[in-house]
């Protein structure tokens, strides 16, 4: 094409379908352009090159050639390779559920920077967690999905919400905006954006526990290094679980269909 602009990009497949006899239409969300829609040639053929390059979620750097409807796919760098995450249906699970997620809620050719930094440290977390629950897969050894790599996804989640402009509110009440107490009469209004206190529990659309409302606070305030190991009860991890899906649901305007699939096997 006359018209081609080579250009690179440095990102990760989201998403990819069949197209035509051999080629593959990409999702990539892109640290410098946001999310783009590309093709590679070919890829399905067993002599491509680039079918190693567009494996979901590794990041890769990109050369890209810009076409009149979909970027088309050149080369390819893998810069960093998530090989654990494969390995176990949990955590390929979580890396399926990520990419959705950022897949719903991101418009294309929107640089979402803070956002793919957040993409990459969440994956990162996961392959970390996989490669320890792998090693030793016994719940004492306090990896995996009932630990590290839950809470990795639970930060994600609340991080995203932020970064998106609807950080929930944990602190206060949404409706007359007093400070939560610790009791167990809290509750909680995805529509609303937060916790509802005891004197306006007509706003609930279901209870918050005081333990959940301390972990989804904990979350939310608490930088990724300084954030402990979280021994939860399975009922504790079920409702941040559903308090955080909520939120996600109600702002995207869709349920995500990976989530069911990664909470069961929780």
């Amino acid at each position: 094409m006359a018209n081609e602009r080579v250009y690179r990009a440095e990102g990760m497949v989201l998403r990819r379908i069949d197209y035509g006899e051999a080629d593959r239409i990409l999702t990539i969300f892109t640290r410098e352009q946001g999310k783009i829609r590309a093709i590679a040639k070919g890829a399905r053929k067993t002599t491509s090159r680039l079918a190693g390059y567009i494996e979901l979620l590794n990041r890769t750097h990109f050369m890209l050639a810009a076409g009149r409807d979909l970027s088309i796919v050149t080369q390819g760098e893998i810069r960093e390779r998530y090989e654990h995450l494969s390995r176990t249906y949990w955590h390929a699970t979580a890396g399926y559920y990520i990419a959705e997620a950022i897949d719903r809620a991101l418009e294309d050719r929107e640089p979402q920077t803070a956002v793919y930094t957040l993409a990459c440290a969440t994956l990162q977390r996961l392959n970390a967690d996989a490669a320890a629950w792998l090693s030793d897969p016994v719940p004492a050894n306090k990896a995996g999905p009932a630990a590290r790599g839950w809470a990795a996804v639970r930060n994600f989640e609340i991080q995203l919400l932020d970064l998106l402009g609807y950080r929930p509110a944990f602190h206060h009440c949404v409706v007359c905006e007093s400070a939560l107490q610790p009791v167990e009469q809290n509750g909680f209004n995805a529509e609303l954006g937060g916790a509802v206190c005891p004197a306006c529990a007509r706003y609930a659309q279901r209870t918050l526990p005081l333990l959940t409302l301390k972990v989804l606070r904990l979350i939310q305030v608490t930088d990724w290094a300084a954030l402990p190991v979280m021994r939860l009860d399975t009922r504790t991890r079920d409702d941040v679980d559903g308090v955080l899906q909520q939120l996600l649901t109600h702002h995207l305007d869709h349920a995500l269909r990976s989530w069911n699939a990664l909470h069961h096997t929780t």
